[in-house]
């Protein structure tokens, strides 16, 4: 049904794109022979008013036949005075400009209409400022910016929303990008702007050369436990580590492990890094602090400090374990937990990886000497050996807020002001502050601290033998697939990719839901953004900046449409409108065989006062259609790929 309304719906922009001609026409005095809506051999045909009407059976466009357009050899079209070049240039110009401005005035009512019945909804990630993830490795976050910083703009354009992290350096034109907006200090609330060239580089969760980025990997989203959106359960997985942790409906996770929340790519990132959450004292303070867990056989360690360990083990009962295979922290400590000193690491490369130059934040800068271990994960421990055994299980602290009254829709511009006062920040750093003393905080207000939670990889879950099975046929098609990829590079990319995927611990949360904002701009807003979207895009095309394989053909379209009815009627109309604008403005372009190369031609007559011949004016066009027809059948491969690609994955 989807596919039909899409359907529809193009051709309804083709029809009306097609009316504005011939209206014009009829208007100026120009004979219409054929009115059109498709190609190819029509499924259904009328005559009206000596004028054929027809429909196609490939819908993807339509003309309007116009007399003189079409001549023997012999008969000069510009002889046939009720046709189109039997007209002077201002008509013919008239007419070449009604059909894309009929798609302008469309889009613009359609905007209208959509601010009129109170704009869409939208996940808040969509237009948040505020950052979800910066990749560890790039020189965004070698230069502090971190989760929950802001974005206003990339190269002086102001930001729009979360597809400008892909989209900006994608058609930025040079490897440097300015990217400018605010550090963050959640606890003080303090802003302080950063404006910094960066370098973009290929994007490492991508597999498609060319796709690049500045580092920052998506944008913030709530991450909240909740029933569905059609309002049926939401059941924890088999097996889930979130089962006994007291998780409800409703609940936000915003800190884990003392790490303020801004997105499920964060939460990812924390499970997969290894690292303790360690309560200490320094002198008078009780501090945390989040150290690596490395296995011992990657740590340089005297003789006297591997005998203690080899002592400590026994005394936790991990006789079972080989010694190397053990987790550790980094530190020679003694007896009570009292740190000596760093120990160095066998690879310098994992060394620079559990102690970057940059720290993620001040929970992750290294212990000092005399430091005292009072407690890991939660869970006081008094002797080194208690320390050793609590280490090779990661259990995570987690606390959430319990909103039982949800908060109503914010407006987009709104939004990012809720975010920052939706957390009461000081009763989350009593709470997190406690986590491991005599006396901790079990909740405060609506933050309420989980049950501890230990991760588990997708393997380890408690789940049925037929779904395991699932599992592992769907693991064993993927591989089948990368392995059938033919560039080597990208192949084994894949297959790190995925043997990361596959070893990756997961919390168990199903389908994390985001918050919906009220997106409701003026019509003139929409429509201006819509179209610097499309001009920036065609600028970087032209320009050679950016690949036309990124550009969506007609099936493309018709899913666009497609997945924007499932999501809703407000959706579905934004993107007629958008479609709309789009076929407005590209029919514009000054190519021969679209209508901006008509007015293009008919304005040089206008001025010259010579009429352009038709033999000229076929050599003129007839290469362009071929090249429209080749990037037709180029940009309808490439949509096939994409479709197919992720219909079999």
């Amino acid at each position: 049904m989807y596919i039909i309304f899409a359907i529809l719906g193009l051709s309804f922009l083709i029809f009306i794109h097609e009316l504005g001609h011939y209206l014009m026409a009829k208007k100026v005095g120009m004979r219409v022979e054929t009115f059109a809506i498709g190609f190819g051999r029509p499924i259904l045909s009328w005559v009206y008013n000596n004028e054929k009407w027809q429909i196609g059976w490939l819908l993807f466009g339509g003309y309007v036949k116009i007399a003189g357009t079409e001549t023997d050899n012999d008969q000069d079209p510009y002889d046939v005075k009720d046709g189109f070049f039997g007209k002077g240039p201002w008509d013919r110009i008239k007419v070449a400009f009604m059909g894309p401005f009929v798609n302008l005035v469309f889009a613009f009512l359609v905007f209208c209409l959509l601010f009129a019945i109170g704009g869409q909804e939208k996940k808040f990630s969509e237009f948040t400022h505020k950052i979800g993830l910066v990749d560890p490795k790039s020189e965004l976050y070698a230069e502090g910016i971190r989760p929950g910083d802001e974005i206003t703009s990339y190269n002086g354009q102001a930001y729009q929303g979360s597809k400008d992290h892909l989209y900006a350096p994608m058609t930025s034109g040079s490897p440097l990008i300015d990217v400018s907006g605010f550090k963050v200090n959640y606890l003080t609330g303090e802003k302080t702007p950063y404006d910094l060239k960066i370098n973009t580089y290929q994007h490492p969760y991508s597999l498609e050369k060319g796709v690049l980025t500045t580092g920052i990997m998506n944008s913030a989203n709530y991450v909240t436990y909740n029933k569905l959106p059609d309002g049926s359960l939401n059941p924890l997985p088999e097996g889930s580590p979130l089962v006994d942790s007291g998780i409800q409906y409703g609940d936000k996770i915003v800190s884990i492990d003392g790490e303020r929340i801004f997105s499920l790519a964060q939460i990812n990132q924390i499970l997969n890094e290894g690292r303790a959450l360690l309560t200490i004292k320094r002198g008078d303070q009780t501090l945390l602090a989040r150290a690596p867990r490395v296995v011992v056989e990657e740590l340089k360690m005297d003789k006297n400090f591997r005998e203690e360990l080899v002592d400590w083990q026994y005394e936790a009962g991990l006789n079972g374990k080989k010694i190397q295979s053990l987790y550790m922290i980094p530190y020679n400590l003694t007896n009570d937990n009292v740190v000596e000193n760093q120990i160095k690491f066998i690879d310098q490369e994992n060394e620079e990886e559990a102690f970057p130059k940059t720290a993620f934040s001040h929970l992750e800068m290294p212990l000092q000497v005399n430091d005292k271990i009072i407690a890991i994960d939660g869970i006081a421990v008094n002797h080194a050996s208690e320390l050793l055994l609590k280490l090779q299980e990661n259990r995570l602290t987690i606390v959430i807020e319990r909103d039982l009254e949800p908060n109503k829709m914010s407006s987009w511009m709104d939004a990012d002001k809720v975010f920052d006062n939706d957390v009461d920040m000081a009763a989350l750093q009593k709470i997190n502050m406690s986590v491991g003393t005599d006396s901790p905080i079990k909740s405060i207000g609506t933050l309420f601290l989980l049950n501890p939670v230990v991760p588990k990889s997708k393997a380890e879950f408690d789940l049925s033998p037929d779904f395991q099975k699932s599992i592992a046929t769907q693991m064993a098609e993927q591989k089948k697939a990368i392995e059938s990829i033919e560039d080597p590079e990208k192949r084994a990319a894949a297959l790190r990719l995925l043997e990361v995927h596959e070893k990756q611990l997961l919390l168990g949360l199903p389908n994390v839901q985001d918050i919906k904002v009220d997106y409701n701009p003026g019509p003139t807003e929409l429509f201006s953004n819509v179209f610097t979207e499309i001009a920036r895009t065609l600028k970087a095309l032209f320009t050679g900046v950016l690949n036309p394989k990124w550009i969506s053909g007609p099936i493309g379209i018709v899913q666009v449409v497609h997945d924007s009815w499932a999501l809703g009627a407000k959706q579905a109309l934004f993107w007629l409108g958008a479609i709309s604008l789009n076929l407005g403005l590209l029919n514009l372009l000054p190519i021969p065989m679209l209508d901006g190369g008509t007015i293009a031609f008919s304005f040089m007559e206008l001025i010259t006062g010579r009429r352009l011949h038709p033999k000229t004016l076929e050599k003129i066009i007839i290469p362009f259609a071929f090249l429209l027809i080749g990037f037709f059948i180029f940009l309808t491969y490439n949509d096939l790929s994409r479709l197919l690609t992720g219909f079999f994955n």
